[in-house]
């Protein structure tokens, strides 16, 4: 059974406890570089996620079906 995939929350808290620890700290090298690397994966798909976000709520559907991008 696949696993669930964590929400935008999730991640997003996860990341807060990662950043934490590093600034906490009191986490080993080898760990505090684990952590930085999923800390930096976390922070880049929170970022596609928001970037995907804008782009659904600045485009809006025009009567005829096409589709327009309004500025931001």
């Amino acid at each position: 059974m696949p696993s669930k995939q964590k929400t935008f929350e999730e991640k997003l808290q996860e990341l807060e406890t990662i950043v934490a620890q590093l600034e906490n700290g009191d986490v080993p090298l080898e760990k505090a570089i684990e952590q930085f690397q999923q800390g930096m994966i976390l922070s880049k798909d929170l970022q596609k996620t928001l970037q995907d976000a804008e782009k659904t709520l600045v485009t809006v559907m025009q009567p005829d079906g096409a589709e327009v991008e309004m500025d931001a």
